[in-house]
This record gives structure tokens, C-alpha cells and sequence, in this order.
């Protein structure tokens, strides 16, 4: 169905017209700036009142729309569009004013999967670094349902998808932080890291890390829970964003072990073999292999020296930093991007030919010295000041 709106394609030919910089600036008629603010507000009131028809197909009860032939792939498709439209920080909280947000919050109970999965895709959308949005989902009880969904929803997608969405909620979010834990939210991320599902796998272990490094009390509860010896387990996993995000849990535990000197991290020897086994899986990759696990690399030999205070035998193999990558990177930017009138500062002569460049005389202070001032007294080309006449 074609949508009513502005004449996009003629605002951009009017903007590169008057922005391309080879007309000197000019003000704009007032027909010019009429048609223009008009546009701009048509496309506005069209993003807000297309969010209203959006929440009030959302507030309509689901035996309502499926009598009125209303799938839910339609529903599915019209969240994906809501999902655009809310990645507009101002959108994203104005969908609480307009009423948009408790039934969005509601489609997390929906009976279909997809739907429920994708309502929680909205609602990361909505939160993510957004402290507003974040308070006003916690406030309209949002946490609930998502966690809901994490721990318990048959389809491992939703699972996955109500994560994401508490890892954005609660990010920077105290009283988030809170409530997760109250909810038993440590025991939840345990058992996401006995799934077979990778996705699931990464986005536990992500969320670990940021509650460990933000929390260090919190590695605690998370040795208590027996997160070392699972991480340990998945620092094996034939995944490497995996591999990498258990490394870096492991070493946010083993770090706070060492500031209350209680080295029982660094005592386990499954822990010393894992390690091994690494630097041995390491040692022998190609250097296309290598490169790509550069981060890998670094956390192995950074968990080796905070567990045995040593490095690791990767330092010495010259496998912790390969040739070139402690270079800066090329700087293949400047003389794409670079200003032209900086470039022209930094080399002034490109536009002098030895027939045009006239040599200007150095500025003295003080006044000439008296041989000069003679000289230039009977000089007829100069004036008083001993400069050339022009």
C-alpha cells in the first residue's frame, strides 16, 4: 500500500541544490521556506500518527484481529515497523504518552512465538541506552514478563531475544540491576549456560561480565553458583565469541580473587590445563587463524599472569603481539576527507609558480637598522617603512 508524504525526492534535489557549495549562501524565499518546514512537519506528524494507528491495533484483543483476518505475520510486520520508528530516542519515549507501551509490554505474553520474540527486539530497541525509556518499562512492570520469557519460554529464540532485551534494560539501571538479582536472575544466567543454543550462550555470558565488572560483590554469588568451573567449560566451546566472553568472566573472577587474596582460582589445575590447551591451540594456527583471535589471545595471557603472576608462554613464542598490530592503524582517511583549506595551509606552495611568488620581507621590530634606513631613504621603489612599493 503506498504511503502519503512529503515529495522526499524533490526535498533532497532542492537540499544538494542549495548545499553543494559552489553558490555562494543566500536566504531563502519565504515560498522556499514554507514548502520546506512543511514537509518536515508532514513527515513528523506522519511518524506519530502512524504510531498511534500501530498501538491501537496493539490495544485491539487478538481473537478481535484474527476474526478480522489479521495473521500474525501481519502482527510481526507491523512491530518491525514500530521497531523503525522507536529507533528515534524522542519515539521511543513518546510511545508511553501515546498509550503504545503496556500493550507492546503485553505482546510478551502473546500466544505466538514470533511475536512474543519480537516484541522483545521493540523493546531493546526502545531501552537501549535510553536511562527514560528504561524507567518508564520498569515502572509499567516490563521486567516481569522478560524474565519470564528468559527463564521459562519453550521456543529458545524468545529466550534468547527476553535476554537481550533485560541486558539492555538493566544496563546502567540500578534499580534494574536490583530487581534482576531479587529475581534469582544469577540461577537464570546458570542455566542459559547449560543451553546448546550458542546465541543464548553469548548473550548469558555478556551479561555476566558487565554484572561482575560492575558488581565485583557479585563474583560471590557467582563463584557460590559454580560459574567457574561452567565457564571453564565454555572457554573450550568451538565458538570463538564464546570462548572469548567465558575468558573474560573467568578473568573478572580471578581479578577480584587476587584483591582479596583468596587464589583458589588460580589454584585449580583444570583451570592451568584449560590454559594450556589454549596457548597449544594458538601456537598452532596459521596467521590468518591468528589475527582473528587476537582478543583470545590477550585474555589468555592476561587470566595466566593475574592467576601464576607470569606471563604466559605466549609472550615468549611472539604470539601475544604479532608483527604490525601494535603499528597505528593507516591513515587512509586525510586525503579523502581532509578540508581543502587545511590541506592547501599545510602545503601553501602548490599554488606559486617561480614566475608569480613574490618573497615578502621579514617583519622587524623596532624599526630598520641605520644602514638599511639610509638605503631605503634613496631607494625610489620603497616606501618610508622600508617595504615594497606596490
Amino acid at each position: 500500500m503506498a504511503k502519503e508524504g512529503p515529495n522526499w525526492d524533490g526535498l533532497l534535489k532542492w537540499s544538494l541544490a542549495h548545499s553543494d557549495g559552489t553558490n555562494p549562501s543566500r536566504n531563502l524565499s519565504e515560498e522556499d521556506r514554507k514548502w520546506f518546514m512543511e514537509a518536515m512537519q508532514a513527515q513528523s506528524v506522519d511518524v506519530v500518527k502512524r504510531m498511534k494507528e500501530i498501538t491501537l491495533v496493539m490495544q485491539t484483543p487478538e481473537q478481535v484481529l484474527e476474526a478480522q483476518g489479521v495473521t500474525s505475520a501481519d502482527i510481526e510486520d507491523m512491530l518491525d515497523e514500530l521497531q523503525e520508528h522507536v529507533e528515534s530516542i524522542d519515539m521511543a519515549n513518546d510511545l508511553h504518552s501515546i498509550g503504545g507501551l503496556v500493550p507492546l509490554l503485553g505482546y510478551l505474553k502473546n500466544s505466538h512465538s514470533n511475536i512474543r520474540a519480537k516484541a522483545a527486539e521493540v523493546v531493546t530497541t526502545i531501552v537501549q541506552n535510553n536511562p527514560r525509556s528504561q524507567q518508564l518499562v520498569m515502572e509499567a512492570n516490563g521486567l516481569e514478563p522478560l524474565l519470564s520469557n528468559f527463564t521459562s519460554d519453550p521456543d529458545v529464540t524468545v529466550r534468547t531475544k527476553a535476554l537481550g532485551a533485560i541486558s539492555s534494560l538493566i544496563r546502567h539501571n540500578k534499580p534494574g540491576v536490583t530487581a534482576f538479582r531479587l529475581a534469582n536472575g544469577y540461577a537464570a544466567l546458570k542455566d542459559a549456560l547449560g543451553s546448546e543454543n550458542v546465541r543464548f550462550q553469548r548473550k548469558a555470558l555478556n551479561l555476566i561480565h558487565y554484572l561482575l565488572h560492575e558488581n565485583a560483590s557479585d563474583c560471590n554469588v557467582a563463584s557460590e553458583l559454580g560459574f567457574p568451573r561452567i565457564m571453564m567449560h565454555l572457554a573450550s566451546s568451538e565458538d570463538a565469541e564464546v570462548r572469548e566472553a567465558a575468558l573474560k568472566g573467568l578473568l573478572e573472577l580471578a581479578r577480584e580473587e587476587t584483591k582479596g587474596a583468596n587464589g583458589s582460582l588460580g589454584e585449580d589445575e583444570k583451570l592451568k590445563q584449560l590454559l594450556q590447551e589454549r596457548i597449544n591451540g594458538i601456537s598452532l594456527m596459521s596467521p590468518d587463524d591468528l589475527g582473528a583471535v587476537r582478543e583470545e589471545r590477550h585474555l589468555v595471557d592476561s587470566l595466566w599472569n593475574t592467576c601464576y603472576n607470569e606471563p604466559s608462554s605466549l609472550k615468549e613464542k611472539g604470539l601475544l603481539v604479532l608483527p604490525g598490530e601494535d603499528a597505528p592503524p593507516p591513515d587512509v582517511a586525510s586525503k579523502h576527507f581532509e578540508p581543502p583549506l587545511r590541506a592547501w595551509a599545510a602545503n601553501p606552495s602548490t599554488d606559486k609558480s617561480p614566475s608569480t611568488e613574490k618573497k615578502e620581507a621579514p617583519l622587524l621590530l623596532g624599526g630598520p637598522p641605520p644602514e638599511a634606513a639610509s638605503q631605503n631613504n634613496s631607494g625610489a621603489g620603497e616606501d618610508a617603512n622600508g617595504h615594497p612599493n606596490r
